[in-house]
């Protein structure tokens, strides 16, 4: 239903009701109750808006990563500020106020530090004006993670703000037509002399770019989370399919070809699977080298995961373009894997020049 209408289920908490946490690094450090990301990796299954509680990393969460999640970095310099932890982390947590990450910008996508959205301050606040795009529950959310120009070009002019969604001068594009994640709404956003507390400030000035990537870090690792679950969904309905279905009065299973490809599809699913959690580790305990695996994890797993749902679908022949079955929505969802988050090849410029330029050693 929810897919079928485009329904973002932006206050429909009970579905996250079982959830120790609904936000789970937006959790660590507050009221000790915070998962780390390797037990996010494996507790939680992300669907189009919705957070389902699983053993694993399944399938039917539908392949969408949690915006307030990704916001974690954020979050955990909220901590930091009693002010802003008190305001908006006990409603962020509990799923009351849902909050979108706004980094990207119509002429910064890759490029993010050129972005060109300004904070200026004036007494007590700051004025905010600019353009954000391809916002995850923008129009929908209640809490906006800001990054803003408030110094000189590049990186350490950014800074980061924590803005309710209802100030006056926020408006809100359309909502994109997509080719999947259909219950989870896109939109532009255009701030136009948005005035924010300068309280709402987090951190320090300048300081907005550095929280920024550590909050693509972890986005990462969720998004090579749900790659993984869906590659292992793709497995199952493979699975049920290879030995019901009958060829030349035979199942598909018992045919070698097939043979090989289901086990070369469970091979790169574990390959995926093991990736994503040593870089999950790495990331937990702060390693210096973190970031260099958690690109190669959101690269690795969000490629095979492609590739798996799309042998299933082949698998599954005309029934796999059917909407009957969930391997042509699994194709859809997971194409935009290799793309957000930092496209895949953005993953590989930061792994060669971690290797190349600053001699990291990876193994």
């Amino acid at each position: 239903m929810l897919l079928s209408e485009h329904i973002f289920p932006a206050h429909r908490t009970e579905f996250v009701v079982e959830l120790p946490q609904a936000a789970p690094s937006l959790v660590l450090g507050y009221g000790d109750q915070g998962l780390s990301d390797l037990a996010i990796g494996r507790r939680l299954a992300i669907g189009n808006g919705i957070l389902t509680c699983e053993d694993d990393e399944q399938a039917w969460a539908r392949a969408r990563a949690s915006e307030g999640d990704k916001g974690g970095a954020a979050a955990r310099a909220c901590l930091d500020m009693v002010d802003l932890k008190h305001r908006f982390l006990p409603e962020l947590v509990s799923m009351e106020k849902i909050a979108s990450y706004c980094l990207t910008e119509p002429g910064s996508g890759s490029d993010a530090a050129s972005l060109v959205s300004q904070a200026v301050l004036e007494g007590n606040h700051y004025v905010l004006n600019g353009a954000k795009a391809f916002i995850s529950g923008g129009g929908d959310t209640d809490v906006l993670i800001v990054m803003a120009r408030t110094g000189g070009s590049g990186p350490s002019g950014v800074s980061a703000f924590v803005v309710p969604s209802t100030l006056e001068g926020i408006s809100f594009g359309r909502k994109e037509n997509k080719m999947g994640w259909n219950s989870q709404s896109t939109r532009a956003i255009k701030f136009e002399n948005v005035r924010v507390p300068a309280e709402n400030l987090l951190g320090k000035e300048g300081e907005g770019f550095k929280i920024a990537m550590r909050g693509l870090d972890g986005g990462r690792i969720n998004i090579a989370t749900c790659s993984v679950g869906a590659a292992q969904g793709a497995l199952e309905a493979c699975y049920t399919y290879m030995l019901e279905r009958k060829q030349f009065k035979q199942p598909l299973a018992s045919f070698q070809a097939l043979q090989f490809k289901y086990a070369d599809m469970a091979t790169h699913t574990v390959a995926a699977r093991q990736m994503v959690r040593l870089a999950a580790c790495k990331l937990d305990a702060g390693s210096a080298d973190a970031s260099t695996y958690c690109a190669m994890a959101k690269r690795f797993a969000t490629d095979l995961g492609f590739q798996v749902c799309l042998e299933a679908q082949q698998l599954h022949g005309g029934y796999g373009y059917l909407k009957d079955y969930p391997l042509e929505r699994l194709v859809r969802d997971t194409r935009v894997h290799q793309i957000l988050e930092g496209t895949n090849e953005i993953m590989r410029v930061i792994i060669a020049r971690q290797l190349l330029e600053k001699g990291a050693d990876v193994r």
